[in-house]
């Protein structure tokens, strides 16, 4: 998923405004199968304060160019070939059978580092676009740094690894745009690891690019799939497998997990990290496998299973628990499966969800989840997950899953071709990085600083000040 954990310390368009998408426009990525078919009606509420332009003439080495190599592209580690996975808006192939375990036609084998391409697509159907940049409150660049970095990420030449980021900023500050609020205003969608930005030395052995090091980057907010502690970087869901087009299609799988048989306690899905320092993956598959409670989806076997999202959703809905350890960083796709499944994740670090999708979810982690503190992999040598789980009144279970399956519209990201009463990953982080913008220019008008707070780095987020 990116920088590794160990040895790390932070540990119709009428005035130039389009009020409404009425005219398919042909998709960013390699659809198959896929038509838009937006309804022609006009805007039913004030897009006052809601405008956004995106940056049309941005140069296709930004953006295009990538897709057009996507064989060069990793899936993830080393894994080459993305062209499969930018099928279908960037959702990937069609699943068309998955033997009773998923519903309807919504769902996609889709790369978890897919979203810089799925938020594009969103983007160009969102419902208050402009084409005066003027009239904006709010600027988005649809660079794809995450697929760029899948390039480079092993690259032993620094300067390749850091020539996109020097590139673009040098782009972007040429605009007339970015006079306006010195960049303030710009945001973009990164579908890695905000770590894979932020290296902070000239090591070859430090991980990722400097790019959110550069004093122009840090004036832009990014959205990705994983925050740092730095308050520029925002946290917004993985993309799963599930992208409904309907309503309907929500809240037929939203009954379907409620009505879901659990014969299992909880169930881990995953593969041991014996590479990286203090990793309690082994634990966890140690404790699951002596335990007739628990159903283990153990991916290290050398089996196709986990990337199969039927075989890994098989597993979830079947269980009253999901446990979610660290990944390669602090954060997992898993999760946000297990959320999907109506199965109740168990966080073992702070930094896997409640300082991280701040915009997503509740901020009382207690209604969603379990979590069970583990700073050291020996803190698991005297506790028992099962005895711990067992200990949950029922009650307390049922509340649980219900606010799980009630979360799930706000975690996938639906269709570009239809648009969704209910509001989605999308809506929800376009509302809140138009409210983020709309702060800093109360702030200018106010005459404060515009750049305190808006980028610096937040010591405690990633400290055990949680608790059982």
């Amino acid at each position: 998923m990116g920088k590794p954990l160990a040895g790390n310390t932070f540990l119709g368009v009428n005035n130039g405004v389009n009020l409404f998408v009425n005219t398919p426009i042909h998709p960013i990525g390699i659809p198959k199968n896929k038509t838009i078919s937006v309804a022609n009606e006009s805007a039913t509420y004030s897009c006052s304060g809601r405008y956004i332009y995106i940056h049309h003439n941005l140069p296709d080495k930004f953006s295009k160019d990538l897709l057009k190599n996507c064989d060069s592209l990793t899936q993830g580690s080393d894994k080459p070939n993305m062209c499969p996975y930018l099928e279908n808006f960037g959702f990937g192939p069609e699943i068309n059978n998955s033997d009773g375990v998923l519903a309807n036609n919504s769902w996609f084998s889709t790369n978890q580092f897919s979203l810089d391409v799925i938020f594009h697509n969103k983007m160009k159907q969102y419902e208050c676009l402009t084409n005066n940049s003027t009239l904006a409150s709010a600027i988005y660049v649809p660079i794809y740094a995450g697929l760029e970095d899948s390039l480079h990420l092993w690259d032993p030449n620094l300067t390749t690894r850091d020539s996109f980021g020097l590139d673009f900023v040098k782009w972007v500050t040429t605009r007339s745009e970015w006079k306006k609020m010195w960049g303030r205003d710009h945001f973009f969608v990164d579908g890695r690891i905000s770590w894979d930005f932020r290296r902070q030395t000239n090591n070859v052995s430090d991980w990722g690019s400097k790019f959110r090091f550069l004093p122009e980057s840090k004036n832009m907010t990014m959205l990705s799939i994983e925050g740092s502690s730095w308050t520029n970087d925002i946290a917004i869901p993985y993309p799963t497998g599930f992208h409904p087009a309907k309503d309907s299609e929500l809240l037929q799988w939203q009954n379907k997990m409620r009505k879901q048989e659990r014969p299992y306690l909880f169930a881990f899905v995953g593969a041991p990290r014996p590479e990286i320092k203090n990793s309690i993956r082994g634990k966890l598959i140690d404790q699951c496998q002596a335990s007739s409670s628990c159903k283990l989806l153990n991916c290290n076997l050398g089996g196709n299973n986990c990337a199969d999202p039927a075989s890994i959703l098989r597993v979830f809905q079947r269980s009253v628990y999901c446990l979610q350890p660290t990944g390669d960083s602090y954060t997992r796709r898993s999760a946000f499966d297990s959320f999907l499944a109506g199965c109740i994740p168990v966080f073992f670090h702070p930094g896997s969800a409640y300082s991280q999708y701040l915009w997503h979810l509740p901020k009382n982690h207690t209604e969603f989840s379990v979590f069970i503190p583990v700073k050291d992999v020996t803190d698991l040598n005297e506790v028992s997950i099962e005895k711990i789980l067992l200990g949950i009144l029922k009650d307390k279970e049922l509340a649980m899953r219900e606010e799980v399956i009630g979360l799930i519209p706000n975690l996938v990201y639906s269709d570009p071709g239809s648009r969704l009463r209910t509001p989605d990953a999308f809506d929800i982080a376009i509302k809140r990085i138009l409210e983020r913008i709309e702060n800093v220019r109360k702030e200018i008008r106010e005459g404060k600083d515009p750049s305190i707070r808006f980028s610096e780095e937040e010591g405690n987020k990633y400290k055990f000040n949680v608790t059982i």
